[in-house]
């Protein structure tokens, strides 16, 4: 495996992130976001809530917890506004953000170059590279060089920066996009696949609740990805305000408290 060209990146994340059949790709609708804000007293955050350690809803419990549910509360509170959460993901994300379904999306957004002929972006709060994850037992992937062999079946998930990267990078093995209600490590666990792809915030899931898994880690920089927060085109005001709160977050330390907390402090950017 090797690192991608730009231009090949942003080719397959353009794939990635085709709109919908239908949709235009036409400037966002009328409105500051900011004179709707203060019209109805809500603030609405885009969350992935099976973003684990970013914005993730316990299954039985339907309790929402991560890094990004912690600061989109301190972001309500800077601006005193109620908070209201829209369940999204990746690839409804770009939709959700020009259809007004919510003010910004808050789940480590990876700024891909496609991504960003859709959507604006705040300055990076966190980073993350590729990682793989596999079974201990796992006679088939022991190091990141078993990665890319014959035979072997690489997960990815739909919609996530992983799926260009790998499709792209992957030589020789075979690579399996999985979709919901599907997960990876589902499928690794069942033998259909033999590694899924992941960033840190991810891996988390399985090394912090499952003792069967195993993190492999590339020997040097694979494909390093910024992760801000993302808003819709074409409201510099709003888009002013939300790079101002994750300066203040970096200055006051909130942002490096709430990654801690969740066991994110290696991936933030200060």
């Amino acid at each position: 495996m090797k690192n991608l060209p730009v231009p090949l990146l942003a080719l397959a994340a353009a794939m990635l992130l085709s709109l919908p059949a239908g949709t235009s790709s036409a400037q966002p609708a009328d409105g500051s976001v900011l004179k709707r804000q203060q019209a109805s007293g809500v603030l609405r955050v885009c969350i992935w809530p099976d973003y684990y350690g970013i914005t993730h809803r316990h299954a039985h419990t339907q309790q929402l917890n991560g890094i990004d549910i912690d600061l989109s509360a301190e972001l309500a509170r800077d601006l005193k506004l109620k908070l209201e959460y829209v369940d999204s993901s990746f690839p409804q994300l770009a939709e959700h953000l020009r259809g007004g379904r919510c003010d910004v999306a808050m789940f480590a957004i990876g700024v891909l170059p496609a991504r960003k002929e859709l959507m604006a972006f705040t300055q990076p709060y966190m980073q993350s590279d590729i990682y793989g994850v596999t079974s201990r037992s796992s006679r088939v992937v022991r190091e990141w060089a078993d990665i890319d062999k014959p035979g072997v079946v690489v997960a990815v998930q739909a919609g996530t920066f992983m799926e260009p990267v790998m499709k792209a990078a992957l030589q020789r093995a075979q690579i399996q996009v999985v979709r919901p209600p599907q997960t990876r490590e589902g499928e690794l666990e069942s033998g259909r696949v033999d590694v899924f792809m992941t960033d840190y915030p991810y891996s988390r899931r399985l090394l912090d609740n499952a003792d069967w898994a195993r993190l492999i880690s590339p020997p040097k920089p694979f494909h390093v990805l910024p992760y801000a927060y993302a808003v819709r085109q074409g409201d510099a005001e709003w888009l002013a305000q939300m790079d101002a709160f994750v300066t203040r977050i970096k200055a006051d330390g909130r942002l490096r408290a709430a990654a801690k907390r969740h066991g994110l402090e290696d991936i933030i950017v200060r």
